[in-house]
């Protein structure tokens, strides 16, 4: 069941007879996996004996942006949403009792490790992009992350078999924040009733494009119960709301278009 707040409204439009003319794809976990990972966190508090803090900072993935944040004002330009991501990974690190003479060594460690692994796509993703291209639709990445989304998609060779590749770091605001829904939308010349969106994430990807209109579609992959134990999340697959699809690959989106 859907919950209504900032990004939910209580009421969604049905445009189950509307004509599909475009696809959204979250990117990790939907198009793409890591393959290999640099240093975690945990590591790093290690190597530098600061075992007190490494308790205390918890998962490796905090200190991060949240799901839904705006942040526009950080996101005029690569070094400006750079300079933000280290001084989040600052003020917690300060907060975990971090002495300022092992800070910025520390948060300059904990940052390169967040650019650091190797991705892969899917085995089956690009030959589903290949025939929805060949069907005509128009084909986005729609993405909460960092501002070097690009580099990543080319990393694992799908740049060329899209139109349009968003992050939520350059359009300022985060799954399920409209804004991000809205800019690429309007990039790709797109209507919400006739876009179908596709991610593994149950409120970015799913709750946040019903509630702009759009038709999404939950990618449910057998890997992603092990992935959310590693992120420390526990599985999220509630109920199907009217108008949403499960999936376990991406071919299932060809019977949908």
């Amino acid at each position: 069941m859907r919950v209504a707040g900032p990004w939910y409204p209580s009421e969604v439009p049905n445009h189950a007879d509307a004509d599909i003319r475009g696809v959204l794809f979250d990117f990790y976990g939907t198009l793409a996996r890591a393959v290999t990972w640099g240093e975690t966190h945990e590591e790093i508090f290690a190597r530098r004996g600061l075992d007190g803090a490494r308790e205390a900072w918890g998962s490796q993935w905090v200190g991060g942006a949240v799901d839904g944040e705006d942040h526009v004002e950080h996101s005029a330009s690569r070094d400006a949403y750079t300079a933000w991501e280290i001084d989040r990974l600052r003020t917690r690190a300060r907060a975990c009792g971090v002495a300022a003479d092992e800070l910025e060594p520390l948060v300059a460690d904990l940052h390169r490790a967040t650019k650091t692994y190797t991705l892969g796509a899917y085995d089956e993703v690009a030959e589903v992009l290949v025939e929805l291209r060949r069907r005509g639709l128009v084909l986005a990445v729609c993405s909460n992350w960092d501002w070097d989304l690009e580099r990543a998609v080319a990393s694992v060779g799908l740049d060329g078999l899209l139109d349009t590749i968003v992050t939520s770091a350059q359009a300022g605001a985060r799954k399920p924040h409209p804004r991000i829904f809205d800019h690429t939308l309007g990039l790709c010349g797109l209507a919400p009733e006739e876009t179908l969106f596709v991610g593994d994430t149950w409120g970015p990807d799913v709750e946040g494009p019903l509630a702009a209109g759009m038709r999404p579609v939950h990618l449910w992959r057998h890997d992603q119960a092990d992935r959310a134990r590693e992120m420390g999340t526990a599985p999220l697959t509630p109920p199907l709301p009217e108008g949403v699809v499960r999936a376990t690959d991406l071919r299932a989106v060809l019977s949908l278009v």
